[in-house]
């Protein structure tokens, strides 16, 4: 008796075994998501940085949701996007690269300085606290919160300014985002005139903060043969697609607030 019924009890339990392998294997089927074979070849064709710059959480987020159609590939600025295309099977729509520019030139020689700031190296704090340590509304303030944002080391600050290695530069606009003054812009990375201030004062009220500001004196747009600049709201701007880069709007203008780069 003994030994049927643990023999009983075996065959109970493999029985037992072999149903739940069968839902198992059901609900496995049943249950399971597809995934698509082109999310490994598009997050291998992404840069990897996962800086967050295409609205997404990482390169992970972004390959599930280029291969799903709830993204496109020019949503990256980092990755190259003829390479995530292929990857993805789709037309590449070529995109003019951009790269980021500081337009401020109020260094510690140029900016006037209100106060003598001594607190937590935050330019947002900074901002906070009677306007900032320098007088004009629109400087750049130089304490650093770009260049910590910056996951690719292309931003550094030297004589109470931020400086972009263009080179360095990805085009992720995280800088962008990060500046409590909106002084860093994304320009076309074959431009060569930029101007380099975003004081809309007056003139005279712009001249008095800084020796760099624009002044709105409007030399620069009589120097241009192709209606490329405009003076609006007292600065200088300058439309990339019809500038040539001869550079007659910085050669004319007094303050050096346009500059030829490069």
């Amino acid at each position: 008796m003994d030994y049927m019924a643990i023999v009983y009890a075996a065959v109970i339990l493999s029985g037992i075994g072999i149903v739940f392998s069968a839902a198992l294997g059901y609900a496995d089927k049943k249950f399971s998501v597809e995934v698509d074979d082109r999310v490994a070849k598009v997050r291998e064709a992404l840069a990897g940085a996962n800086c967050g710059a295409c609205g997404y959480a990482g390169c992970d987020a972004f390959a599930d949701a280029l291969v799903s159609g709830k993204a496109k590939v020019s949503d990256c600025p980092v990755s190259k996007s003829a390479n995530v295309a292929k990857a993805l099977g789709v037309k590449n729509e070529e995109q003019k690269p951009k790269v980021a520019r500081v337009l401020c030139q109020g260094t510690t020689d140029a900016a006037k300085p209100r106060y003598a700031y001594d607190g937590i190296k935050s330019c947002r704090v900074a901002a906070g606290i009677a306007g900032g340590p320098k007088q004009c509304r629109f400087s750049c303030l130089g304490l650093g919160d770009c260049e910590a944002k910056c996951k690719f080391g292309a931003i550094e600050m030297r004589d109470g300014i931020a400086y972009i290695d263009e080179e360095k530069c990805t085009g992720c606009t995280l800088c962008v985002a990060e500046c409590p003054r909106n002084i860093i812009e994304m320009v076309p990375r074959d431009s060569t005139v930029i101007v380099r201030c975003k004081n809309t004062d007056s003139g005279k009220l712009a001249r008095a903060v800084c020796s760099k500001a624009c002044i709105a004196c409007l030399r620069c747009v009589k120097a241009c043969k192709y209606d490329a600049i405009k003076v609006e709201n007292n600065l200088a701007r300058i439309d990339y697609e019809k500038c040539t880069r001869c550079g007659e709007c910085a050669a004319v203008c007094p303050t050096k607030c346009i500059t030829i780069e490069g």
